[in-house]
């Protein structure tokens, strides 16, 4: 069985995922970011977290990227998981080429305990 088949079977849904591409992120290169003004809008009601702000956790030196293994059916989808001046951001998103994607962004005290065991920078 393959690592992903057998965290799934084992309930296991996110794979913190660090690789050296994910240092691009904060390459000298800013990033792109992208979101569907009307998810925006539904995640700002929803969840009380704008797009816009969910940007800054990728500004973490500390931030964890997980690889969503329960989704992911036709594009990959990951979890960025860093703190911003409110609190610990929970970020649903894709890459598209070079464009990060934002799909959902909140607090989300799963992701805060991701984040608190995983972070590699002394707090």
């Amino acid at each position: 069985m393959c690592a992903r088949g057998a965290d799934q079977a084992a309930g296991i849904h996110i794979r913190v995922w660090r690789e050296s591409h994910t240092s691009a992120i904060l390459s000298a290169v800013s990033p792109s970011f992208a979101w569907d003004p009307a998810k925006d809008a539904q995640n700002q009601r929803k969840h009380g977290v704008a797009f816009v702000d969910a940007q800054l956790a990728f500004l973490d030196p500390a931030r964890v990227i997980a690889k969503d293994l329960s989704h992911s059916k036709g594009e990959p989808r990951f979890y960025c998981f860093g703190e911003t001046g409110s609190g610990v951001f929970t970020v649903r998103f894709t890459y598209r080429g070079d464009v990060i994607r934002i799909i959902g962004a909140g607090y989300w005290r799963r992701g805060k305990k991701i984040y608190e065991a995983q972070s590699q920078v002394p707090r």
